[in-house]
């Protein structure tokens, strides 16, 4: 992926399509057209030569699984249709929330 800066802005330029569906993904979790959009904040520390890798953590996204309340009558598979994870839950298991939003049942 390449990064270019000038001033204020940042731009990414996926360079495959794994990264395309990465940023692709990072876009639907971050921005929200109907509200305030997420900022994502540097945890940790850059420092290439001892790991080459930048850590950032999105404010209001929950590191942990969250619930709603609404419970599933019998087994099925639910989705979250932003990042495409999905999981299996049994019957009266609660629904649970994605990317900020419950995960849909597929079947």
């Amino acid at each position: 992926m390449k990064i270019h800066i000038d001033k204020n802005v940042v731009e990414f330029l996926p360079e495959n399509e794994q990264e395309t569906a990465s940023l692709e993904t990072l876009w639907r979790v971050v921005v929200d057209c109907a509200h305030e959009n997420k900022r994502l904040t540097a945890i940790g520390e850059y420092i290439p030569v001892k790991q080459n890798l930048a850590r950032f953590v999105i404010e209001g996204v929950p590191g942990e699984t969250t619930y709603t309340e609404d419970k599933v009558v019998e087994e099925c598979t639910v989705i979250c249709t932003t990042c495409n994870k999905y999981k299996r839950l049994k019957g009266g298991d609660a629904v649970p929330v994605c990317c900020g939003r419950p995960m849909d049942i597929v079947d």
